[in-house]
């Protein structure tokens, strides 16, 4: 980690830092440590949002980080096909390959620093997997999975897919040159990442060598997350220490500061870090498995659709339907 680094970072546009005098730094609300668990077929994931108030993460649903882990051969795991609807997953692999198809066409391979972005919408049957090379080599694999809220008007939009190489997010560097950030949705004073999103959001991946700051401008009508997925450091203008798998929420304001400890801590050299925020969609959350929704209502229907094959059909090539919904996040 991470898969997209560059020769020399002091080439790349610096971000200019927020004026201190004029800029409102953000506060860290809170600081909480993501508790570990297994998705799909047993693949370990740490549950990034566990224990966070969903009105401070709205309009982001449900964060996973897959991994980190070293496959033995025979060892990589995925999911079945399983529906979604009401909302966008968004899949970034750091390391390692994963696989994605889905009932309306999308589908291909991601690795080292892709990110595949699928509006479920409407609905959408879909499958992620590790290739079988990958099954019979074994490997390391980490990567990111991000659900993202659509509004009640966009609820049952035609689903959509996006696939982003790594190649084309967005690369910057802090002001004091310590910083590697990669722009994947959204902007970062004036630099926009690849991604297209319903819901206005940004989201970007940071590396701060030892002993770096990274002071960022954030809009003052979006949420802010910052979740250390290795090393260690401190978030907001009062140095709160942080460390890998752990979640700050910020408080309001237009300006974002990170610092990365001056000694490594574990295998990672400094701090990798994942800043999103996205504009807060404010209206009533109904979710529970693959479903997210307004009402307990329209989460039935979900189902009664799923069960009717409404939300799509798996492409004949394949035979593994599941009887029922994939068993997903309950987030109720």
């Amino acid at each position: 980690m991470p898969a997209v680094t560059v020769d020399d970072i002091l080439l790349l546009p610096r971000i200019t830092e927020p004026d201190p005098a004029a800029a409102r730094e953000r506060a860290v609300q809170s600081v909480t440590t993501a508790p570990s668990a297994f998705e799909g077929e047993g693949f370990p994931v740490r549950r990034a949002f566990a224990g966070v108030d969903l009105r401070a993460l709205d309009p982001f649903i449900h964060m996973d980080q897959m991994g980190e882990v070293d496959y033995a051969p025979g060892e990589p795991r995925g999911t079945a096909w399983h529906p979604h609807r009401g909302f966008e997953t968004v899949t970034y692999m750091i390391d390692g390959t994963f696989r994605h198809q889905d009932s309306n066409g999308g589908g291909g391979l991601i690795t080292n620093g892709d990110t595949q972005w699928m509006t479920a919408g409407g609905g959408i049957l879909h499958i992620e997997e590790p290739p079988e090379d990958l099954v019979i080599s074994g490997g390391l694999f980490h990567g990111f999975q991000l659900w993202v809220n659509l509004p009640r008007t966009l609820k049952m939009t035609a689903p959509r897919y996006q696939d982003i190489r790594a190649g084309q997010v967005a690369l910057l560097s802090s002001a004091d040159g310590g910083t590697l950030v990669r722009v994947i949705a959204g902007e970062v004073a004036g630099h926009a990442g690849p991604g297209v999103t319903h819901t206005p959001i940004t989201l970007l991946h940071a590396t701060l060598q030892p002993g770096a700051q990274l002071r960022l401008p954030w809009r003052a009508d979006f949420n802010a997350l910052g979740y250390v997925m290795a090393g260690a450091g401190t978030v907001g203008a009062e140095h709160r220490p942080v460390r890998t798998g752990q979640l700050a929420v910020f408080g309001p304001g237009d300006a974002l500061t990170f610092g990365a400890s001056q000694r490594a801590d574990g295998p990672s050299e400094g701090l990798e870090v994942l800043v999103l925020g996205g504009q807060p969609i404010r209206e009533p959350v109904a979710a529970y498995g693959p479903f997210v929704m307004n009402t307990r209502a329209e989460l039935v229907q979900a189902f009664e659709d799923y069960q009717a094959g409404r939300l799509g059909s798996i492409p004949a090539t394949r035979a593994d339907i599941p009887e029922e919904p994939h068993p997903g996040h309950d987030v109720l």
